[in-house]
């Protein structure tokens, strides 16, 4: 079975949920309250292991209540926790607001997620023995770029989503085999509006580049072939808060599987299409057979 691990951040994840999301001094009123276990890092590790592959967790959350329930979260979804550390203190949080239109503002507070700026011993055995690692910015860049030269070094594909956006230093590019930026997130990377001239720019630093972008599909760049536009099914979005998560954790599966990248794509998207439909980040998630119901219809 393909083997994922996932270096990333745990988070509980605090929903709001409004007709209209507040401007700024504007108070609204709610009409529902949840906590669901989230975080790019927890999020992806459960997409991926719905989608069928055996996954490992390396993070932390805090000894808290929120972290009890974050680890035994995982844990029933299948994945691995013997490398999520626990540390004194809280466990991240993510403030969220989801308006009646399935968009979403999010304040994300690190709190055990910040500790994790290092390999700890045996987490790069564990990178080693994968067949994917998937990376994203909700950690110290440092812990990013040590697991990405790690992954590297043992001949591991990396798959990083740069969320949330911000510079990255050439030393982690140079070990990214796949970038998987949204629109937002690759127009801050490169300075560039249009999806398909960031994604060609970026190819200067990192071999393939996946751009998502939302109810359009996604587009695919890689060095010494024309860029792609794989189309997502249309539905109507309740939530889409996780939606990237599960494209990642799910893309990464198919590719470790050997699938034709636009055939990946497409699955994808399939995922992440039934992931919108439904309220929640890692509570959205599809398993494998509903992904390939929806893939083959």
């Amino acid at each position: 079975m393909t083997h994922i691990a996932v270096l990333g951040s745990t988070n509980m994840d605090l929903v709001a949920f409004v007709a209209k999301a507040p401007q700024r001094g504007e108070t609204v009123t709610g009409r529902e309250f949840r906590t669901i276990p989230g975080g790019k890092g927890a999020n992806q590790a459960i997409a991926a292991a719905r989608a069928g592959a055996t996954v490992s967790m390396i993070g932390a959350v805090g000894n808290d209540s929120f972290g009890t329930r974050l680890r035994s979260t995982l844990e029933h979804s299948g994945v691995e926790t013997d490398h999520l550390r626990t540390t004194e203190g809280p466990s991240g949080t993510a403030h969220i607001v989801v308006d009646d239109e399935g968009g979403n503002a999010i304040v994300v507070i690190p709190a055990a997620n910040g500790t994790v700026d290092h390999l700890a011993p045996g987490d790069e055995g564990l990178i080693a023995s994968a067949d994917a690692l998937l990376l994203q910015l909700e950690i110290p860049l440092d812990a990013v770029l040590a697991g990405a030269q790690a992954a590297r070094a043992h001949g591991v594909r990396t798959v990083l989503t740069p969320a949330p956006a911000q510079p990255l230093p050439v030393e982690l590019l140079n070990a990214t085999d796949l970038l998987l930026p949204n629109e937002h997130e690759v127009a801050a990377l490169t300075g560039r509006t249009d999806p398909r001239s960031a994604a060609l720019a970026l190819l200067e630093e990192v071999p393939e580049v996946v751009v998502t972008l939302g109810s359009a599909g996604s587009l695919y760049a890689a060095r010494g072939t024309d860029p792609i536009v794989v189309p997502a099914p249309q539905v109507t979005a309740v939530d889409t808060t996780g939606a990237g998560d599960t494209f990642a954790g799910t893309l990464a599966v198919a590719l470790a599987e050997g699938r034709p990248m636009p055939d990946a794509l497409a699955w994808a998207a399939a995922a992440a299409a039934l992931s919108v439909q439904r309220a929640g980040a890692s509570e959205s998630m599809p398993y494998r057979s509903e992904i390939d119901a929806q893939y083959t219809s």
